[in-house]
């Protein structure tokens, strides 16, 4: 399943449906374009971009370990 995590909200009812490796490794694409996208805010202005592509990002992390802890602990 193709998600676009980095450009817009990804709803919980969409991660549940990916396994735990799927989620694992959205994990790590989200972390990485994180850190590029936050480089590059401390470099140029991203304004032109949507500004809201940040937290957006941010809170799809925070889906995904979510789920990932409830997954591994019970």
């Amino acid at each position: 399943m193709a998600l676009d995590s980095e450009r817009r909200r990804v709803t919980p009812e969409q991660l549940r449906e990916l396994d735990v490796d799927e989620l694992q490794s959205e994990l790590v694409k989200l972390r990485e374009a994180q850190f590029r996208l936050r480089f590059r805010s401390a470099t140029e202005d991203i304004s032109a971009d949507n500004p809201m592509r940040i937290r957006t990002m941010r809170r799809n992390i925070a889906r995904i370990v979510t789920l990932l802890r409830e997954r591994t602990q019970g």
